[in-house]
């Protein structure tokens, strides 16, 4: 049973991005003149949020004093056919950040999920990623020159000569995976993570690597992280991860056999846990992972599929 993305974080799609348009930049610079359109202030990957911990949201023409302030401003998308653009205060103190944008406090998004609705989660989230890359990517790998903003945000060009390379945003994707061990009774395998508290067990997830597949990945972290051998690798949804530029990958799996061998580096331990036992640590107040990541949808669909 694959994964529902409407009951995931970050994602949906809800705006629509205007790809045939922004490349226009007059059809941007009305946009931020537009009565209608609106500015999200952010300050060094964090949302400005109200005392109520609200994100801000300011209209374009009351925000000239954001737009003057800003390090980039970029644009997100259309809600029907409202402009939103993203505005990065980076380069202020945090103060003066929250002074410009009439905020209370800067706050990680990750930390506001609970309390917001998918469609806000989602754009803060989007344009979090987004400029956090814009700040990483002013000058040119292949030639060190100045790289200037085009299309709104959604790329940028080298201003060298003869070189002109086009940079657009990076994506690091990563594989999760439940693996189930083989045969009865029904078993998935959790690990801890070095550095994690104890008692904290997830899924086992890792980045993807030059010329592998989503698949080959998933079985190499299986074997390298906690020396098991998987079969039998199904796609069960993905997630937005922007924090800062990643796409996880969710997959099923089953165990070859349930030795298990941790590598001491990235695991300090693994085991299989029954979905008694998985149950009785929710019964506890223990989450099945994080309650905003595809790591707790794998861990409760697993959970309601048998019994």
């Amino acid at each position: 049973m694959r994964t529902d993305e409407r009951g995931l974080a970050y994602g949906g799609g809800w705006l629509d991005r205007a790809g045939g348009l922004r490349t226009d930049p007059g059809w941007i610079a009305a946009r931020l003149t537009d009565r209608e359109s609106v500015l999200l202030p952010f300050w060094r990957d964090r949302c400005l949020v109200s005392a109520e911990r609200v994100p801000v949201r300011r209209a374009a023409l009351d925000g000239g004093g954001l737009l003057g302030a800003a390090d980039e401003t970029v644009f997100l998308g259309l809600d029907a056919g409202r402009a939103l653009f993203a505005v990065d205060l980076s380069a202020r103190l945090e103060s003066e950040a929250l002074a410009l944008a009439g905020a209370a406090e800067a706050v990680d998004v990750r930390a506001l999920v609970a309390g917001l609705g998918a469609a806000e989660a989602a754009v803060q989230a989007y344009a979090k990623g987004l400029l956090h890359w814009h700040r990483g990517q002013r000058y040119c790998g292949g030639c060190g020159a100045a790289t200037q903003v085009r299309d709104g945000g959604h790329n940028r060009s080298c201003t060298g000569s003869g070189c002109g390379r086009l940079l657009f945003p990076r994506i690091e994707p990563a594989v999760i995976v439940l693996v189930e061990a083989p045969g009865e009774p029904g078993r998935c395998l959790l690990a801890r993570h070095r550095g994690a508290p104890e008692g904290s067990w997830s899924t086992l997830a890792g980045f993807v690597e030059v010329g592998e597949s989503l698949e080959d990945a998933v079985r190499r972290e299986l074997a390298e992280e906690a020396g098991v051998t998987v079969t039998g690798v199904a796609y069960q949804g993905s997630q937005a991860w922007p924090f800062p530029a990643g796409l996880m990958v969710g997959f099923r799996a089953t165990a070859a056999s349930e030795e298990i061998r941790v590598d001491g580096e990235e695991l300090v331990d693994a085991r299989w846990f029954s979905r008694e036992e998985l149950r009785a640590r929710v019964a506890q107040g223990r989450p099945l992972g994080r309650i905003d990541s595809i790591d707790h949808h794998l861990l409760g669909s697993w959970l309601d599929r048998r019994g």
